[in-house]
């Protein structure tokens, strides 16, 4: 694509008008329209600026970048270099502190980057196929042989994944992202979710051995990153939505072990 497209592209994307860019970037509304029209060739620190002020994540703004000619400026580094080591480090912390809870790490795709011992206590009864690296959560989760058949709340449970992936592959268009999103809707019954009052979240209801368990979300990530791996990582955690759960896991799990290591895929 060339960069006068893509700026239009993710321009109309993010909803702003040319007036709306170039006040956000420092510019006029006539050099936008001359850099979407192929008038005019913005230089590399323009680029930037633009990539900032629309808010694009990391790949994208590298993207961008090669688009008008310039190399990229954020680095794609493998989670396993020896430069991201204190990365390592704070997801390795960060997942045994989460214990007795369940906690994951995920790519932008959902694959399993590390877990903690309590989901893989939790959720580990799954077809081993679906464990084989790169494992994926949200193939975990909705699969026929994955961790589905114990979903009270399947239904809900699933709409909330697959609005989830819409809303990333509208954000951020992905082939693979969309691609898995088709699967996984294969696999939802297109019964809608009961009606009700949902509460403050959606929770997982899940059956197990100590009776159903209700579990809710967070989604953390570096918000401060400057690398492409990094900035990519989602750290989802589970907490107990009421009390017996609480106990269940506390009980269960225990707060013994730690993660399963962060770079394990």
């Amino acid at each position: 694509m060339e960069f006068s497209q893509a700026l239009r592209e993710r321009r109309t994307r993010s909803r702003l008008s040319q007036l709306d860019l170039a006040i956000r970037a420092g510019t006029t509304q006539r050099h936008i329209s001359f850099m979407e029209s192929g008038r005019s060739a913005p230089g590399r620190s323009m680029v930037v600026r633009l990539a900032e002020s629309l808010e694009l994540p990391l790949r994208e703004r590298n993207g961008l970048l090669l688009s008008a000619g310039y190399a990229p400026v954020y680095p794609e580094t493998d989670l396993g270099d020896p430069a991201l080591a204190a990365i390592r480090t704070a997801l390795d912390h960060i997942l045994t502190g989460h214990l007795p809870y369940p906690a994951v790490v995920v790519d932008r795709h959902g694959d399993l980057v590390a877990s903690n011992t309590a989901f893989t206590a939790l959720f580990g009864d799954v077809d081993p196929e679906l464990l084989a690296p790169p494992a994926n959560v949200y193939r975990l989760a909705l699969h026929p042989r994955g961790i589905a058949p114990r979903i009270l709340n399947f239904a809900e449970w699933a709409v909330h994944i697959l609005e989830r992936l819409n809303q990333e592959t509208l954000r951020h268009p992905d082939e693979r992202l969309a691609g898995l999103r088709e699967e996984l809707a294969s696999y939802v019954p297109r019964s809608l979710p009961s009606a009700g009052h949902l509460g403050f979240a959606v929770p997982l209801r899940l059956r197990s051995e100590g009776g159903e368990l209700r579990l809710i979300t967070t989604v953390t990530t570096f918000a401060t990153a400057v690398d492409v791996t990094v900035a990519e990582l989602k750290l989802e955690a589970f907490l107990p939505a009421d009390d017996r759960t609480a106990a269940f896991l506390s009980g269960n799990l225990g707060p013994e072990g730690g993660s399963a290591g962060a770079g394990s895929r």
